[in-house]
């Protein structure tokens, strides 16, 4: 390369390029360096995103500030790699479980899953964990604990309930969790003593969301849950909500967009094409994410309602005018300041909802995505 530049220019000074801003070049004539090609691409991407974020700020300002802030914000500090993985790595024996259990004491039974029991254990570290244990009289729980193994072996812990290790022999099977110390949404949602707020139920519901996006579209292979309820999201000591039981959920290959199935999930929670047909697919949990949102802010279950009329057309019905009727008191209390601007907040929700349990799975919202990190 030669030491000074060559062509028309070679004999110009550095004063012939006084206040040209855009000229790039030589040190020697007292302009700015030229970006490389990949500082220019990197800065075409910085240009496209800030663009990008601008519109979907414009368009979903409320929803997308939340989720920001939740997010890059950081209420809480990520578990270091090095304690996750030294946690993962861990080798659990029969006995170290029914020593940590207290050999599965009833005092330690913490609730029930699909095909088993979940008990609270502590190991000789005093790492709090949860012992997933499955019930083999049942011919089911052999498929679901081989379900759940393949699985879980595929996904990361983006707010799904991580899974230390696993413990099988001929006459046990058992996962060993990571311990949710706050327990299931479903108990917080319809406890007497503690009532969740908007932003609260709504942080829960984003988190649910995230797991749905990472599970749908992060993954290798696209997993479908097929059994998303309150008491299957499981709550951290920060009150983050994970996904867990994946009992019956369906892993989906190649170029599958669904699958058939005999297995029934939870009544009131099923997509019409599920329950009639067996037919799933990632819709599915779409489905039934709107459900648990109506659910969420009407702190009504969908059992409480009879044949004829459903938690979803009682809502429907009462939108927009009168979704003061079928919100949770809790959230609208009529001596609240603020209570239209919470009624159009539950309303829009709702309406979201509403759109994710749409009958036809072609109609079913995208929006889902809107909620997730």
């Amino acid at each position: 390369m030669a030491k000074y530049p060559r062509g028309p220019f070679k004999n110009l000074s550095s004063e012939f390029f006084v206040d040209n801003e855009a000229l790039c070049g030589s040190s020697r004539f007292n302009v700015p360096p030229c970006p490389n090609s990949s500082e220019h691409r990197s800065n075409r991407k910085k240009l496209l995103l800030s663009f990008l974020l601008l519109g979907i700020t414009l368009l979903f300002g409320p929803t997308f500030m939340f989720v920001w802030i939740r997010y890059r914000g950081g209420k809480r500090a990520p578990q270091s790699a090095e304690s996750t993985s030294t946690l993962t790595r861990e080798r659990i024996s029969y006995y170290e479980v029914l020593q940590a259990t207290d050999a599965l004491s009833e005092s330690n039974l913490i609730g029930s899953a699909s095909f088993g029991s979940v008990y609270k254990g502590v190991l000789k570290s005093g790492t709090d964990i949860a012992v997933k244990v499955f019930n083999l009289q049942l011919d089911a729980a052999f498929k679901s604990f081989d379900t759940e193994c393949e699985v879980l072996r595929i996904l990361r812990p983006r707010n799904l309930v991580k899974v230390i290790t696993s413990c099988s022999n001929l006459d046990f099977k058992a996962l060993v969790l990571e311990y949710m110390p706050n327990g299931s949404f479903e108990k917080y949602l319809y406890s007497h003593n503690y009532i969740l707020d908007n932003m609260q139920r709504l942080s829960i519901t984003i988190d649910v969301a995230c797991a749905l996006e990472y599970l749908h579209h992060g993954c290798s292979s696209p997993v479908i849950h097929s059994d998303l309820k309150p008491s299957n999201v499981l709550l951290d000591e920060d009150m983050v909500a994970h996904l867990s039981d994946f009992g019956i959920s369906k892993l989906l290959g190649g170029d599958e967009s669904e699958l058939y199935t005999k297995t029934l999930a939870s009544l009131g929670y099923i997509a019409p094409e599920y329950g009639q047909d067996g037919l799933v697919s990632t819709k599915c949990d779409v489905y039934s994410y709107g459900i648990m949102l109506l659910e969420t802010f009407t702190r009504r279950k969908p059992s409480e309602f009879e044949e004829v009329l459903s938690l979803k057309q009682w809502v429907s019905y009462s939108l927009p005018d009168a979704v003061i009727d079928v919100a949770d008191a809790n959230l609208v209390p009529p001596t609240d300041n603020h209570v239209m601007k919470k009624l159009d907040c539950v309303a829009s929700i709702m309406k979201v909802a509403l759109d994710c349990c749409d009958a036809s799975p072609a109609r079913r919202t995208t929006r889902i995505h809107l909620l997730a990190c």
